[in-house]
């Protein structure tokens, strides 16, 4: 191996390491998903994205994924990522209040239908892993 392949062996490695360490089945569909078809892309989501990026210590897990969530909110259109990092934020210990937390705190900055297309993401995941009705808050009209 070239010192360029070892390197881009290293990086995907720990890029793995720390996909692995905060995604189930999803977040690794993502990256089977691409084999087919674009499969440079699933190495550097992997690569750059978890071995680069997700991996720098300056946040903790738990951080990155509020932010993460805030981001795809406002972005909006991207809803399977989205359930992808709801899965993920669970994972690595948020609360589903703290989750929802982040898509009320969004809405000042990007809108209600956008928040609201979040908890419906939300709403999904949170309903595959048992975790509905929430108990919390209730809305008075």
């Amino acid at each position: 191996m070239t010192e360029n392949e070892t390197s881009r062996a290293e990086r995907f490695a720990s890029g793995k390491a720390a996909l692995d360490a905060i995604h189930d089945g999803a977040g690794h569909g993502v990256i089977e998903s691409l084999a087919d078809i674009a499969p440079e892309l699933g190495h550097q989501i992997v690569a750059w994205g978890y071995g680069d990026m997700l991996s720098r210590p300056e946040l903790d897990p738990q951080q990155r994924q509020l932010v993460t969530l805030g981001i795809l909110t406002a972005m909006g259109g991207s809803e399977p990522q989205l359930e992808v990092h709801i899965g993920a934020s669970l994972n690595v210990g948020l609360t589903p209040q703290q989750i929802i937390e982040v898509f009320l705190h969004s809405s000042v900055y990007c809108g209600f239908p956008r928040a609201l297309n979040a908890v419906a993401a939300a709403k999904r995941v949170f309903a595959e892993r048992g975790l509905m009705p929430l108990a919390g808050e209730t809305s008075e009209a």
